[in-house]
């Protein structure tokens, strides 16, 4: 597990300038890998390539120093993250006659490539970000997972093109400070992140998953191409007892691929389905007692019961860890920051904070993560049915009336997500002409709040066009749909990238046994009633398992773990808070309609109306805005 940083000068730069430029991209994610660093640059008449990484050192500790080459010396990798299938392909390579100089899995990444091109991407199971220099055709190569586990981010920007696993790596050195990219800041404003191919500044961007770039030395110019293609969701006609069994073998086996590892593993144990499934799993495969690890809020409800009763079930070895108010000021600017980018996912908080204290036991950490995408596990996947019914009983008119007047019978001073806040969220999501989704999965503003807070310098409407052309379908109403959407934005773009900048801001890795393409496509050819049947989510996920569990444990409703943000937005980030909302600074800024986000504001910190999120979302841009944007 690493990072990596690349450079293309279009021009014959020496090899101490490229060198310098590379040491300063690699210094900016030591946290990434603090094990060990390496380089590689070549020189050409009219252009020069330099490529570096930094290693946390997770599977063949003694000999995986990259960068690796051939043997000839013309074709060299650097690489960050795991592929797990790489004992398997290893030994097919070996078998037709390869021979290897180490044990990693960079190497066999290499050596496939050697035999197969870029066909050879296919056959990788794992998450991953790496690029190839291929000198016998001319060609550089730049690839990133089937997820999109691990990041990537390139630019293409006058006379040189960058790539780096992340965006500070890339913008610290451009010649001149890039602007803030109005798509970027409108998908953040909704999502509370940025999903590839986006980010932040205009022209740099995210390469999507399950994608990689070719580039051509030869005339500088470059194309992206999909790695696999994806199986076409159709149920096939298979028992429930028989696509059970099918289940249980397959998540077995993923958590055993991920198991692989010379150093201590251990999982994060929140109580829920997934990560207690996984954990479960994990205790079967280890003779010794396993490191399961739980975190939660003083002044906030978790899953704590939950996580020790798995914990007790599996005799692990369980650290269960509690946090304040006072752990957040000490270190909510490094863990903001360290996005590079405006992130207001609230969950941030508490996995960089579990991962801290993980970082202490163990090196890698399995999660459960992915779950709810794979097998159907979020709450909002019920909008549909909810749309349909409400949608054939209430008359367009009718619902007007109560949205407007939710505005005021739902309202709350609280910050939580309870009955209140899931109503009127599924209100202003409900759309007669089928476009519900899009709003649902908007967790700060929809469309027309977005639309009145935002100065007409900076708002932009039809966001989400381009990911219904890739969906290729413009009305997305079935679970189907609404998982292929969490997968191309909410997975990539939040809960992955959440993961990884807080996981690897601590030097730890972690690994998501439910992200497995095997998988994937196999749960895509289930009938839907399988992972949803009726109100019961995750159904066959939890039918594969319960008998593991105590009676009906699996059937215990999700508490979720927020971190309680609204609360302090009014305590201990309240003067910086307010210091975003002076009204000198928002007419020098330009970006918000000043008038409505005070007023926004202000009535969340008087505790007029609870607007927890949509003031959060503001205030993790605006620190970015004034930490990193300015300061650049």
């Amino acid at each position: 597990m690493c990072g990596i940083n690349g450079i293309i000068t279009k021009y014959n730069q020496s090899e101490v300038d490229i060198k310098n430029t590379l040491h300063k991209m690699n210094n900016l994610i030591i946290h990434r890998g603090p094990d060990e660093d390496g380089f590689v640059t070549k020189q050409n008449e009219d252009f020069s390539v330099g490529m570096a990484m930094r290693r946390l050192s997770i599977i063949d500790l003694s000999s995986g120093r990259q960068p690796i080459y051939s043997e000839d010396k013309k074709i060299v990798i650097v690489f960050n993250g795991e592929i797990y299938n790489f004992k398997i392909l290893k030994a097919e390579l070996e078998a037709s006659g390869v021979k290897f100089k180490t044990t990693s899995d960079t190497e066999v990444i290499l050596k496939l490539y050697e035999q197969q091109g870029v066909e050879a991407f296919k056959k990788l199971d794992g998450m991953y970000g790496f690029s190839i220099y291929d000198q016998n055709i001319n060609k550089l190569f730049i690839a990133r997972d089937f997820f999109g586990e691990k990041p990537l981010y390139y630019t293409n920007s006058g006379n040189q093109f960058l790539w780096a696993s992340e965006l500070k790596s890339i913008v610290n050195v451009l010649d001149e400070k890039p602007k803030i990219s109005k798509k970027g800041l409108n998908l953040f404003l909704r999502l509370t992140y940025i999903p590839a191919p986006y980010s932040i500044y205009e022209n740099v961007s995210k390469l999507e998953a399950n994608h990689y770039i070719e580039y051509n030395f030869e005339n500088h110019n470059f194309k992206i191409h999909k790695i696999q293609q994806e199986i076409t969701p159709k149920p096939q006609n298979i028992s429930f007892k028989d696509a059970k069994k099918d289940v249980r073998d397959l998540v077995y086996e993923s958590v055993e691929s991920r198991s692989i590892a010379d150093v201590p593993l251990g999982t994060f144990l929140s109580g829920g389905v997934d990560s207690s499934i996984v954990s479960l799993i994990l205790s079967q495969l280890n003779d010794k007692k396993i490191e399961t690890f739980s975190i939660g809020f003083h002044d906030s409800s978790d899953e704590s019961n939950k996580a020790r009763t798995v914990a007790d079930l599996i005799k692990s070895n369980h650290h269960e860890f509690k946090i304040g108010e006072d752990d957040l000021k000490d270190n909510i600017h490094e863990i903001l920051m360290n996005f590079d980018e405006p992130f207001s996912d609230t969950a941030a908080l508490p996995t960089y904070f579990v991962s801290n204290k993980t970082k202490d036991y163990v090196k890698v950490a399995l999660t459960g993560d992915g779950g709810d995408e794979i097998f159907g596990g979020y709450n909002k996947y019920y909008v549909g049915k909810m749309n349909t019914r409400y949608t054939s009983v209430i008359p367009k008119p009718l619902h007007k009336v109560l949205l407007k007047s939710s505005e005021t019978l739902l309202a709350t001073n609280r910050d939580r997500r309870g009955k209140r806040f899931k109503i009127k969220k599924m209100l202003k999501a409900v759309d007669y002409d089928g476009n519900y989704y899009w709003d649902i999965i908007s967790l700060a503003n929809t469309e027309s709040e977005l639309e009145e807070i935002l100065s007409s310098n900076y708002y932009e409407n039809n966001l989400f066009s381009e990911y219904k052309d890739i969906l290729g379908n413009d009305k997305i109403d079935t679970l189907t749909d609404f998982r292929h959407v969490d997968k191309i934005l909410s997975l990539e773009g939040g809960m992955l990238a959440k993961v990884d900048r807080t996981s690897m801001q601590n030097s730890l890795e972690c690994r998501a046994p439910f992200l497995n393409k095997k998988l994937w496509d196999y749960t895509n050819t289930l009938p839907e009633d399988y992972l949803m049947k009726g109100w019961n989510k995750k159904h066959i996920l939890k039918e594969a398992f319960k008998d593991q569990f105590p009676e009906q444990f699996l059937e215990i409703s999700k508490q979720g773990f927020g971190s309680p943000v609204g609360n302090w937005l009014k305590s201990s980030l309240q003067n910086e808070l307010e210091s975003y909302i002076e009204p000198k600074y928002l007419e020098e800024q330009d970006i918000f309609n000043s008038d409505k986000i005070i007023s926004l504001v202000r009535n969340h910190l008087d505790s007029k109306r609870d607007s927890t999120f949509r003031v959060w979302a503001f205030y993790c841009f605006q620190k970015w805005y004034s930490n990193i944007y300015l300061n650049q």
